[in-house]
């Protein structure tokens, strides 16, 4: 099967998961960065009555940082809760578990070399409504300095494994380590995908603590896109943070969307 037959299918599995989804999930389909709409692949749908651009020309060449950079707004209460470089098959069933038991959609960025070990959690991630995202193919720390060549590999490759898996196409791409250069960005766009950076960092990858990265992330404030992880090393602590989180925010009067 060739590129653009992968692509036909791809295409047609996004409409088949955009039906089904719920009243919660904040979708790409209707929800646009102002830099990245028109490079979609499918034709944008026709603005909301009264839409203006949410980022200037100049903010063209970075990556959103909150939810009010994406056009049309969030709701005003909203948080983004974003799970980096997965899928693990021990890591990602527990936090899809929690979020599950709180009723809450995230944004699952994926490392395309681990994907087709884990197809069937991919296939669940979807199926509960989780948002997919692009991670690159190895995730290089040092993906800007790379070769133009290698960068297009590293996001392409990877952007397909998610496609093939799933049976819809990542909309949405995050660098490594938040790295970014104008030659990341346009390679993610030409793509049809919105490039997402975060707002609060816990840094819960490093492990310090199930109290230190509870206090980070219980100071989310509406617009704010989290940052947490369900791959690279022993997420437990992130897990049980969670769990004590997601109802904190919820009793602040604080709503969680996908992407």
């Amino acid at each position: 099967m060739d590129r653009r037959q992968v692509l036909t299918m791809i295409v047609a599995g996004a409409a088949g998961v955009a039906a089904g989804v719920t009243p919660e999930l904040w979708r790409p389909e209707r929800h646009r960065s102002a830099h990245a709409a028109a490079a979609h692949r499918a034709p944008a749908p026709p603005p909301d009555p009264g839409f203006a651009p949410a980022r200037s020309m100049r903010a063209a060449t970075s990556p959103i940082h909150s939810l009010h950079d994406l056009a049309p707004a969030a709701p005003p209460n909203a948080v983004a809760l974003t799970i980096d470089d997965g899928p693990h098959p021990y890591w990602t069933p527990k936090v899809l578990d929690v979020l599950a038991e709180f009723d809450v959609h995230a944004t699952f960025n994926m490392i395309g070399e681990q994907v087709p070990d884990n197809a069937r959690l991919v296939q669940r991630i979807v199926a509960a409504g989780h948002q997919i995202a692009d991670h690159t193919l190895t995730h290089p720390i040092n993906l800007p300095r790379l070769p133009a060549a290698r960068i297009q590999q590293e996001i392409a490759e990877a952007h397909d494994r998610i496609a093939q898996a799933a049976s819809a196409a990542p909309r949405f791409f995050r660098s490594p380590g938040g790295n970014w250069s104008p030659q990341v960005i346009e390679t993610a766009t030409a793509l049809g995908m919105i490039c997402v950076d975060w707002g609060v960092d816990p840094r819960d990858w490093a492990r310090p603590g199930v109290p230190h990265i509870t206090e980070n992330l219980e100071k989310a404030k509406p617009g704010d896109i989290l940052l947490c992880h369900d791959g690279g090393g022993d997420r437990s602590q992130t897990v049980a943070a969670l769990r004590t989180v997601i109802p904190a925010l919820k009793q602040r009067g604080l709503t969680f969307v996908a992407l």
